[in-house]
């Protein structure tokens, strides 16, 4: 066992795992701290496979690793509650065997953690067939707060907590049988007890998994009364330590957005038994009437809000119907010019919302716009989306094929409103977007790169992929970039007249604050 000080505890509740470990395995022990400075504590939930057998040899190879044995609980709380109280590290950080850490994760997290005085740190995050809150990874975050950030979207326990200050607040995971949210319990306490919490966004700490066999401790379908019982603790949690006013609402409406009407959306929605969607429903709406104020739903973009209106009233056919709608959104872009100069390529690109080949429209009254939706009886409150028409944008990514790695690009974007044939509003993105394959990702580009539209506005975020295949044959090499609309070689793509581009270039620089091509800066 490594003795001495200890910067990091890493502890990783597992259960059955056998050979979904070896990539978390292998992701540890290519770590840039040394092997001096941290620990791993894995705790055995009771496995019946292999798994035993694989972590002692493990620990046997590797004096940092240390595996604690315990009863079968069926939940990874008291797994990580044990590993907690083992840990020895100035902070802890919590990892799912199912998930893995960047080769530089805790070297980084923990100097950033350090250099900030921070009781919670938190690296940024891609999911592989998992969502992570992509929002909040726009920009390092040295000092993140509830009232001015996307913090509450992450509320995952893959963070790094100092420990103490986990001892100081007695923050523990629930240990009731198989309580949901688990993660919720303790994270969003902490978040109201920390006096720092910053978010590291330019390298990808944390790998979010989902097993190729879609097993781990907590992949079951949730039970609608236990699960939003649990969820209503966690809204306790919050009131205890807020006061009534618009930063409770704002936090009231994470759950509201995230646990509840995401839920009554959509794919989401049909693809779910009907029992199952009317417990759902009754549950969300017993949660509304007695939780929330109005503001929480009225803050909302106009299509939650109507899902929050209708669930509100019982009108659960009515959320169907809106269900098969929503379902068929669809973002679409159109990848207009673009150049290659060196390192740097340079985009230009328009998109759209449809919703069954047709424009998502919005209806014109009294100076006001209201979202054209298939559902008759809506109150005209919920479909008004005037203000959030001006909050339309349109993002430009490059995500690493196989790593997922994702960074938003410098872009220039306007949305123009247009007058569709009926008198309707539709709204018409276009922008232009630099990347410099020098600096992205700090120079780590070797691979293939994916680069996408993402296209937000009035409830949806949707992204569509362009149709150029990118790669790097090394780091910091020049990218080989193929039209992949082109059947044969890739040809000349297409040019504005001569000198255009020269022109274009200087002039988007210049409207993102920047010098030349080689001083991008990705993040």
């Amino acid at each position: 066992m490594t003795t001495g000080l200890l910067k990091v505890s890493v502890v990783v509740p597992t259960y059955n795992s056998g050979e979904h470990l070896q990539q978390l395995f292998d992701s540890l022990l290519r770590q840039s701290m040394p092997a001096t400075e941290f620990e791993v504590i894995v705790v055995d939930d009771g496995s019946t496979d292999d798994t035993p057998a694989r972590l002692a040899e493990w620990a046997a190879a590797h004096p940092h690793v240390e595996v604690l044995r315990a009863e079968h609980s069926g939940w990874p709380s008291r797994p990580r509650n044990l590993g907690l109280a083992r840990a020895r590290g100035e902070y802890v950080q919590f990892v799912d065997d199912d998930d893995w850490l960047a080769d530089e994760a805790l070297a980084r997290l923990y100097g950033y953690a350090v250099a900030n005085g921070a009781d919670i740190a938190i690296g940024k995050m891609t999911g592989h067939g998992r969502a992570v809150p992509r929002e909040l990874f726009r920009v390092n975050r040295p000092d993140a707060r509830l009232d001015d950030s996307p913090l509450i979207e992450s509320l995952t326990c893959h963070k790094m907590f100092r420990r103490a200050f986990l001892l100081e607040h007695d923050l523990r995971f629930p240990e009731e049988h198989r309580k949901r949210l688990e993660d919720h319990h303790l994270v969003a306490r902490a978040y109201l007890l920390s006096k720092r919490t910053c978010v590291l966004s330019d390298y990808t700490c944390y790998h979010h998994a989902r097993r190729p066999d879609g097993g781990n401790l907590t992949a079951s379908r949730m039970e609608p009364a236990g699960y939003y019982s649990s969820l209503r603790e966690v809204l306790d949690i919050v009131d205890t330590h807020t006061e009534p006013g618009p930063l409770r609402d704002k936090l009231h409406r994470r759950w509201l957005r995230s646990e509840m009407i995401r839920r009554l959306r959509g794919a989401r929605l049909l693809n779910a038994p009907r029992d199952w969607v009317d417990q759902v429903a009754a549950e969300v709406q017993k949660t509304v009437e007695e939780r929330f104020t109005p503001a929480v739903a009225g803050r909302l973009p106009a299509v939650e809000r109507t899902v929050a209106g209708l669930v509100a009233e019982g009108r659960v056919e009515d959320l169907l119907r809106l269900a098969e709608w929503d379902a068929g959104i669809r973002a679409k872009a159109r990848l207009k010019a673009y150049e290659l100069t060196g390192l740097t390529l340079t985009l230009m690109l328009s998109g759209q919302l449809h919703s069954n080949d047709q424009p998502v429209s919005y209806a014109p009254s009294d100076g006001r716009y209201r979202l054209v939706v298939p559902i008759d009886d809506v109150p005209a409150e919920l479909l008004d989306c005037t203000a959030e028409l001006g909050r339309a944008r349109l993002d430009v990514i490059a995500r690493h094929d196989t790593q997922h790695d994702e960074f938003f690009l410098p872009v220039h974007f306007e949305v123009d409103r247009v007058v569709g044939p009926a008198g309707e509003l539709q709204l018409r993105y276009r922008g232009t977007a630099m990347v410099d394959f020098g600096t992205l990702n700090g120079g780590r580009t070797q691979g293939e790169w994916i680069l996408k539209a993402r296209i937000s506005g009035c409830g949806w975020t949707l992204d569509a992929k362009l149709p150029l295949a990118v790669s790097c044959a090394a780091d910091g090499a020049r990218p080989v970039v193929v039209d992949k609309r082109k059947k044969k070689a890739p040809a000349k793509p297409p040019q504005p007249r001569p000198g255009g581009w020269r022109r274009l270039a200087r002039a988007v620089r210049r409207r993102l604050g920047l010098a030349r091509p080689q001083a991008v800066r990705l993040s």
